[in-house]
């Protein structure tokens, strides 16, 4: 069984292998009374990657490692700067199940083999406080790296790391820096002991000089000869084309965007990169990672559909629902935890005196068979062919998308009359949700209201960098509507739950009455939120569009 650890560390440069580490003597760093040396360990890791490279080009390491006392399979995924997540597995000798599945969504069907070995001696000291507690382990790690797979280089260098203890102070790290620096000591300039051996046993190719005329092509000439991959995804999606594709190619995701294609597809890859990037938390059952990925679902379809006079619709049609489907999976998770929250803070709000029966017991019993049953779904979803092969298709589509003419436009043109036409769609939903009396047909009226709220909200979002300010505020003009409307929905969804638990508790022979009590309320809070629907929607159309 995989278990996780947190790590935080930095890593500095040291002399070449065999010299002496320039270690400072570290007892004067604020907060340490005593460095005590715990000797030298002799680590064998051998890292696992595609034969292309997929994990350490998103900056994951994979390893086997003997020696020391922390053997076995870890599997590193990067937090944030400094910091990352080291998911731990026993020795075998076969990459573990366990950890295949946190890559899967990098390497898909993709074998993982051998790419690199490390042979390190590491000399490690810990930094105690007067109690004697572990701030920090300091290693100086003499390195000896050599490739397996795609090339037969070898490389040497020391290292210097410095791995905060469990729970401590991450600003302690700021003092044991600030003395490494007065040492001569400065921050590596490779991420991991991985990215730096791949890049130093790296086969070295010399430069082809550049063909003069493929250098002078630039503007519209240059764009233009690289026309027809737009039909290339259509074909491959097996739709066909009802628009003009234009033959204009979309700049670099690290260039400044300038047309509305440029904006709309900085959107695109960054919710491709959160449902590929969120796939191991969702997996492990990090709070909040379900949600985070349906949100991103919900975006990318949302675009797709928001600006289909940019990307053609006859090729984003097909992925939408395919993305409709992943985030109805993601959905009964989802829908699970917000039901249960509601529920068990509906519960502790309630007087003792208003609780009759097992109410609690039979919400959690209830919850728990529902949520097991959703989790073991879930998996099965990402460990199947049909949202591998979504993956696949989102990346088909970012590294070829199909633009129509309008793409090629200014933005404050195309991407704005986009945003209105959202916007003036929620306005028909809300109005139509006030003009019925209270009862089924306005909460599906509201409902719907919300689903545009959201798709306008994702529109203006994707508009914010092109249009400025005005994007910005109906942004938070429709999160603000989107939330309102939602707390209604979820009343609604609750209410229909405590009816089912109601059901339940009475068949067997319990008493209904808590259940009463907490649909009332339900239904208060309900029309609560429908009175105050005028006041917000009046607020926002004064507002107006971007």
């Amino acid at each position: 069984m995989a278990d996780t650890k947190r790590e935080i560390e930095r890593k500095y440069e040291g002399p070449p292998a065999g010299g002496d580490a320039p270690l400072p003597d570290l007892t004067d760093v604020p907060g340490v009374s005593g460095v005590i040396d715990k000797g030298v360990a002799e680590l064998d890791a051998t890292y696992y990657d595609t034969a292309d490279q997929r994990l350490a080009t998103a900056s994951l390491t994979l390893r086997r490692r003997t020696g020391g006392d922390d053997a076995g399979w870890h599997l590193k995924l990067p937090v944030s700067e400094g910091v990352r997540d080291e998911i731990r597995a026993p020795l075998s000798d076969t990459v573990p199940e366990d950890l295949t599945a946190l890559v899967r969504s990098r390497i898909r069907e993709a074998e993982l083999v051998p790419v690199v070995r490390l042979l390190s001696a590491r000399d490690v000291r810990h930094l105690v406080d007067a109690s004697g507690t572990l701030l920090a382990e300091v290693s100086v790690d003499r390195v000896h790296a050599e490739r397996l797979s795609g090339g037969a280089g070898s490389a040497e260098w020391t290292e210097i790391e410095v791995e905060l203890a469990d729970d401590g102070d991450p600003a302690f790290l700021d003092k044991v820096e600030k003395k490494l620096r007065k040492a001569g000591l400065t921050r590596s300039a490779s991420a991991s002991k991985l990215a730096k051996a791949l890049d130093d046993t790296a086969p070295r190719k010399s430069a082809a000089p550049e063909k003069p005329e493929k250098a002078e092509k630039t503007g519209k000439a240059g764009r233009a000869g690289k026309a027809g991959k737009a039909d290339k995804v259509a074909d491959a999606s097996k739709a066909k084309a009802t628009a003009t594709v234009t033959a204009a190619k979309p700049e670099p995701p690290d260039s400044a965007p300038r047309t509305a294609g440029d904006h709309v597809l900085v959107y695109v890859r960054a919710q491709r990169d959160a449902i590929v990037e969120l796939d191991p938390a969702v997996r492990r059952d990090v709070p909040d990672s379900v949600h985070r990925m349906r949100v991103a679902t919900r975006r990318l379809r949302s675009t797709f559909r928001s600006y289909g006079k940019i990307l053609d619709r006859t090729v984003t049609d097909p992925i939408g629902v395919e993305l409709k489907w992943l985030a109805a999976e993601l959905g009964v998770d989802r829908d699970q935890e917000v039901l249960t929250e509601h529920l068990t803070a509906a519960l502790d709000d309630l007087p003792s005196e208003l609780v009759t029966g097992p109410v609690q017991a039979r919400v959690s019993t209830w919850s728990g068979a529902r949520r097991s049953g959703s989790r073991q779904r879930l998996i099965a979803v990402l460990d199947g062919k049909r949202y591998l092969d979504l993956l696949t298709t989102l990346d088909t589509l970012v590294a070829g998308p199909p633009l129509l003419e309008a793409a090629s436009k200014k933005p404050e043109k195309v991407i704005a009359k986009a945003v209105r036409k959202d916007f003036k769609k929620v306005a028909d939903l809300v109005g139509e949700a006030l003009e019925l009396p209270p009862g089924s047909e306005r909460d599906l009226a509201m409902h719907d209201a919300r689903k545009k709220a959201k798709r306008t909200r994702y529109a203006a979002e994707a508009a914010t960098p092109a249009l400025g300010n005005p994007a910005a505020d109906l942004v938070k003009s429709m999160k603000s509507l989107q939330t309102l409307l939602g707390d209604h929905q979820d009343s609604v969804m609750v209410r229909g739950t405590l009816r089912e638990l109601a059901t339940e508790a009475h068949e067997a022979g319990e008493n209904a009455f808590t259940y009463g009590v907490l649909y009332g309320r339900q239904e208060q809070r309900a029309a609560a939120l429908e009175a105050a629907l005028p006041g917000e929607w009046e607020a926002i159309e004064d507002k107006g569009a971007v």
